[in-house]
């Protein structure tokens, strides 16, 4: 179980949640969750939504590796039309802003996102962190070293798992000088991590929990799935669904996916057998 303050209140969510991944750009890894117009955005949205997300996460800006970096005025004219037509559509579901310019986030926020996903965790804006204090929203801090064009030149550790956990420790520190009360941990998994370094976190996140914070794990058709089985991002499901699995069983509080629906029935299933032990 974990708690959220969301639009004003505060939501006890008793198992796991879905964050169903909304992309508007012309270059995300995986096409289909792209969405090109305000009315696609819209009917995705729909559909993730009937297929039982709770949250909604709207990108703007290909955090692929080696994507090309996007002005703050670019990603504006992408995101905050679709975040106003989500809102005003479906006004009861909760809106996730993915982006890591602070000015993103809150004009965002203003226009009815009630959480911000940051992949850089303040690292490339450093008016991030005031900006959440300010908004007063949730904080979705990922871990990375780098930036998405030179994170793949970055996956020098000595222990992964402590070096990352060791950031976590930082980043809290910094929320909570700033009475940031709501702080989501994220992994990073594909962010300036080798294959080998990201199944090594996957298998040691329990080790994360101690924490204290909700852990969001984004696995969803990556590289580390496709490379690994010999195909496609497009043939990933299945090895997304396995990792999931995983990834529930160690104690992810939110599963951030491309396929809503198969994610939610990962977390029923997994829900049924452990109950309270494991969901």
């Amino acid at each position: 179980m974990f708690t959220l303050n969301l639009t004003n209140k505060e939501i006890l969510f008793k198992k796991p949640a879905v964050m169903g991944i909304l992309n508007i750009t012309p270059d995300s890894f995986y096409n289909k969750s792209r969405s090109k117009t305000i009315d696609e955005a819209l009917c995705n949205a729909e559909k993730m939504i009937k297929d039982g997300a709770t949250f909604i996460d709207i990108g703007g800006q290909s955090t692929r590796p080696s994507s090309e970096l996007i002005t703050v005025e670019t990603e504006l004219v992408r995101v905050l039309p679709v975040v106003e037509a989500i809102h005003q559509r479906f006004p009861e579901t909760y809106i996730s802003i993915d982006t890591f310019y602070s000015k993103v986030a809150y004009e965002s926020v203003n226009a009815g996102a009630c959480i911000i996903n940051d992949i850089s965790g303040g690292t490339i804006d450093i008016d991030m962190f005031e900006t959440v204090a300010q908004l007063k929203v949730p904080y979705v801090c990922m871990h990375i070293k780098g930036t998405p064009q030179t994170m793949q030149n970055q996956t020098n550790y000595d222990n992964v798992v402590s070096e990352v956990y060791e950031y976590f420790i930082s980043k809290i520190d910094i929320a909570n000088n700033l009475s940031i009360k709501d702080f989501i941990v994220d992994i990073g998994f594909g962010f300036a991590k080798t294959t080998e370094q990201n199944f090594e976190l996957l298998k040691n996140l329990p080790y994360f929990k101690s924490l204290d914070k909700p852990l969001l794990i984004g696995l969803s058709r990556k590289s580390s799935i496709y490379k690994t089985l010999g195909i496609k991002a497009v043939e990933a499901l299945n090895g997304t669904t396995v990792l999931n699995t995983i990834a529930i069983q160690n104690g992810a509080a939110i599963l951030r996916v491309h396929d809503v629906k198969e994610a939610v029935e990962v977390i029923e299933l997994c829900n049924a057998i452990y109950q309270k032990d494991a969901c």
